[in-house]
């Protein structure tokens, strides 16, 4: 009866929304070095746009700087303008197929800015579960009235989904003040 309603399908949905969240939480600079941070760089290169990791390796030689390592010493200016001119604020310094990509401290006002990019994720997040629940419950209610399920069962499930979609929400609360805390850490 209730083969055509899956609450694993809708945990599994939510759960990617949940990961969404974390990649771009994770793009968000904190003035600590983090290989994610210029995961979204995309280079001019051979004729097309490349992520940066197809054609440099990235490291973390000191806490506040990045190193980035280009293959081919031919891209090594074309990955350096990347950088400069990902929005990122960050001001690369080219060594040859070596490019060291130093982290300005944050100061206050930048580190609020970063707290109120983080919470519009995170609503975005929050926004993009409850729309999961609103499908589950429709997906209920129409099983309900076609007569494919008793309103007994419809309760229960509905239940679930209640609770899966909190869980989500719950989540989503947590990693926000983790980088809250992080951003705002000096």
């Amino acid at each position: 009866m209730a083969d055509e309603f899956s609450i694993d399908s809708l945990t599994s949905r939510m759960k990617k929304s949940i990961d969404s969240l974390k990649d771009e939480l994770a793009g968000l600079r904190t003035g600590r070095a983090s290989l994610s941070l210029l995961e979204p760089i995309m280079v001019d290169a051979y004729g097309s746009k490349m992520p940066l990791n197809q054609v440099a390796t990235v490291s973390i030689p000191e806490p506040r700087l990045l190193s980035v390592q280009v293959w081919d010493q031919s891209m090594s200016s074309a990955v350096e303008k990347a950088i400069r001119e990902s929005g990122l604020g960050l001001n690369p310094v080219s060594e040859g197929a070596v490019i060291r990509v130093p982290l300005p401290e944050l100061n206050e006002e930048r580190r609020k800015e970063l707290t109120k990019v983080a919470h519009s994720y995170a609503e975005a997040g929050r926004v993009a579960v409850r729309h999961i629940r609103r499908d589950g419950m429709d997906q209920l209610k129409k099983l309900e009235k076609d007569g494919d399920m008793g309103q007994d069962e419809s309760r229960s499930l509905s239940d679930l989904v209640q609770k899966s979609t909190d869980d989500a929400v719950g989540e989503i609360d947590n990693m926000l003040d983790k980088k809250e805390q992080e951003i705002m850490q000096v």
